[in-house]
């Protein structure tokens, strides 16, 4: 017996709703959950505890619904990186391993995180420059995988090698801290078979687009969240003038009941009057903080964070945070 569920942020896009339908059509229980506003300071040791601080806190969303779980099932089945696999990777097929950092360079920074990262390199009195170091060992990377005339597969790989190991798997952790976890996309069945696609084949999506019309049309007819309100049969509509009628109906529903509109973790997090008093306590009240990461550098992103750019500094905002709960319990 399978189990459904999906969770929207408070005051966000009910993305609940697309998984409510999707469970009907497949005959699966379904629970929507809320994530709540400040959820992150009830269990931030928690959380830290269980990825040992390998990656920022905000994103994890699982962890705001971490209780419910043990009553779902046995084991979760994850669907995770299968969106990369069955996909290019936007960039053409000739690319020279120089020209494919750059490519990575701008998918792995996080706005303001090269910022934070410069900032630290010369407060701990490093040598050279931080961005030619990321770009020498990012070099170093590609060099290792080598699938010629392929950028796409050669960053595809990258990505697999390097990128989910540090990001998407860490928070796996989450779900194992209650069950265990199936990932099939992480198979190596599933990697030797997409290795056999031309990449023609798996651009968009391709296959698990035809897939889910060929096997399960019901669910191919429910809006792609994505190119809402369009479908599988008919995504291709989602641009002008097509989607003009739906946006602009979407625009005034939102201008008419208008309240704030979350569309990222770190807003429910961080901004507001509690959440503020919470992140200052992290960033500034740390003892073990100030022999590990100069003041002067926390004061500055945390002043752009709040007067100049919040959504561009909000990244590095979070890895401070990930320092100071690193800092507290390893060092």
């Amino acid at each position: 017996k399978t189990t459904a569920y999906s969770y929207a942020f408070q005051n966000g896009l009910d993305e609940t709703k697309y998984g409510k339908q999707i469970a009907n059509k497949c005959d699966f229980p379904f629970q929507a959950f809320k994530i709540q506003k400040g959820y992150l300071w009830n269990i931030i040791e928690d959380l830290s505890e269980i990825n040992k601080c390998y990656s920022e806190f905000t994103h994890p969303r699982q962890m705001a619904i971490r209780d419910s779980y043990a009553a779902m099932g046995d084991v979760f089945s994850l669907g995770h990186w299968g969106d990369v696999l069955f996909d290019d990777m936007g960039a053409p097929d000739r690319m020279s391993n120089d020209e494919q950092v750059d490519f990575i360079m701008k998918k792995v920074v996080k706005k303001g995180g090269m910022e934070l990262a410069q900032m630290l390199w010369n407060s701990w009195g490093l040598q050279d420059d931080f961005n030619v170091y990321l770009k020498q060992r990012i070099f170093s990377l590609i060099e290792k995988i080598d699938i010629p005339e392929n950028a796409n597969a050669q960053i595809r790989a990258f990505k697999s090698l390097y990128w989910a190991p540090r990001w998407t798997s860490i928070n796996l952790s989450v779900f194992e801290s209650v069950k265990p976890v199936e990932l099939p996309y992480y198979h190596p069945r599933m990697c030797e078979f997409i290795c056999s696609i031309p990449e023609s084949h798996l651009a968009g999506r391709q296959i698990q687009i035809e897939y889910i019309k060929r096997f399960m049309p019901s669910l191919a007819k429910i809006p792609w969240e994505a190119k809402r309100p369009f479908n599988l049969y008919n995504y291709h509509l989602s641009k002008v003038p097509w989607n003009l009628p739906y946006r602009v109906v979407n625009k005034f529903k939102r201008m008419l009941f208008y309240h704030p509109y979350i569309q990222r973790n770190w807003e429910l997090q961080f901004l507001g009057e509690q959440n503020e008093i919470q992140l200052k306590n992290w960033l500034f009240e740390q003892p073990k903080l100030d022999n590990f990461i100069d003041g002067e550098v926390r004061e500055r992103i945390y002043s752009q964070f709040k007067e100049k750019d919040n959504l561009y500094y909000s990244h590095a905002v979070s890895m401070l945070l990930t320092f100071s709960l690193f800092a507290k319990k390893y060092c």
